[in-house]
């Protein structure tokens, strides 16, 4: 097949199916946003997910690598595998404040653009339902599981205030830290009590102190999630949640011993117990395909995103389960600007942001973008076949 008239022909093809689904994309995006549900327990997104694809005549798997909000929706039956992967965790407190709305829908609009061509284009189109992205790890829970096994290229889109076609994405653990000590009266007794709040303090005192002798890209940062019940009582056991970011998991598995030699410095200085446990598996540096970064490039140019090719913007920081996918599979991550008036993902202005019309917006260009890319690489021989051996490894 050419990459030429008959390409562009497909592209046109796409553009049409998306907009005879532009309600019932936008209506998704909105109802994920409006009941939105934390890390594996997505199960009326994963649900009307599901619904609008099973719908439209794709083949769903509900119920993947033994998550309940896991699936996998499948159309055609060509030799050419391309997942396009749907995120719709919410974030504890605040909501849709990463967008995950905007990513399921958008990821939607693609299949379902890429489904009626894909005899033609020797596809099979799979939507990958990945649950919980801002903590647990679906993607890598479902990597290892083999649900990528054989999959040719991954893609997705992800809403910010700036349009660019990589994240700076760091590895990083989570790590949940308790401590054991013994109540007291706090003011009769306190010489029998332990105090569990004390060895928390010492420990962020002793990662706030290390935080000089850290590269500038590494992160530490976290949060008390039990202090103690009352200040009259030593508390006897408090609790933390902690991320460790780095540029690389090599270099995460040589800064993750600083940080919980901090958490056992507590112990020590207050005779607490304490224990460090991973809160689910390591995120991974990410390594964005680049014929596949190229093709998105070219496809978003063409249909008018604001697309800082001369990398003029400083791409944004953070960590996500893509990354582990893409040191397995061909894999790209663009972000897509929404208009947000200042905020930044995971803030409050961000969350009403992810349903203004710039969202919408997002949600059917991104699925245009995703189309467009995968049908520019599936008609063009040497970018197919760079994709399907770099996927074999």
């Amino acid at each position: 097949m050419g990459a030429g008239t008959e390409a562009d022909d497909l592209r046109a093809a796409a553009a049409t199916t998306i907009d005879g689904a532009a309600a019932d994309l936008l209506a998704l995006s909105h109802a994920v946003h409006a009941d939105a549900e934390l890390a594996f327990e997505e199960h009326r997104s994963s649900e009307r997910l599901a619904t609008l694809l099973e719908g439209r005549g794709f083949t769903v798997e509900r119920g993947v690598a033994g998550m309940a909000t896991a699936l996998v929706a499948t159309a055609g039956s060509g030799p050419f595998t391309v997942a396009v992967c749907a995120e719709y965790d919410a974030l504890p407190g605040i909501g849709h404040a990463c967008g995950h709305n905007v990513i399921a829908a958008a990821a939607a609009g693609a299949a379902l653009a890429l489904a009626p061509l894909a005899d033609r284009l020797g596809l099979t189109v799979k939507v990958m339902g990945t649950p919980a992205e801002e903590g647990g790890g679906g993607k890598i829970l479902m990597l290892d599981a083999g649900v990528f096994d054989d999959v040719d290229a991954a893609l997705m889109v992800h809403p910010a205030p700036t349009e660019s076609l990589t994240i700076d994405c760091l590895a990083v653990e989570h790590l949940i830290v308790r401590y054991r000590g013994r109540e007291a009266h706090a003011a009769a007794y306190p010489q029998l009590g332990v105090n569990a709040a004390d060895a928390l303090t010492v420990a962020q005192v002793a990662i706030g102190l290390l935080r000089q002798h850290i590269t500038p890209a590494e992160r530490i940062h976290g949060i008390v999630t039990d202090g103690g019940e009352a200040p009259n009582v030593v508390p006897g056991a408090t609790s933390g949640a902690w991320y460790v970011r780095a540029e690389t998991l090599a270099d995460l598995e040589a800064l993750s011993p600083r940080v919980r030699a901090c958490f056992e410095a507590g112990a020590v200085a207050t005779g607490c117990e304490v224990e460090v446990e991973l809160a689910g598996p390591r995120y991974s540096e990410f390594r964005p395909d680049e014929v596949l970064l190229r093709a998105y490039a070219a496809e978003a140019t063409a249909i008018g995103r604001p697309l800082d090719t001369a990398g003029a913007s400083a791409p944004l920081s953070g960590s996500t389960d893509m990354a582990n996918v893409s040191l397995r599979v061909p894999t790209i991550h663009p972000m897509l600007a929404i208009e947000t008036g200042g905020a930044v993902n995971h803030q409050p202005g961000f969350t009403d942001a992810a349903v203004n019309p710039s969202a919408d917006r997002a949600v059917l260009d991104g699925a245009l973008a995703m189309a467009r890319t995968v049908i520019a690489v599936a008609t063009d021989d040497e970018a197919r076949t760079h994709l399907r051996s770099a996927a074999r490894g």
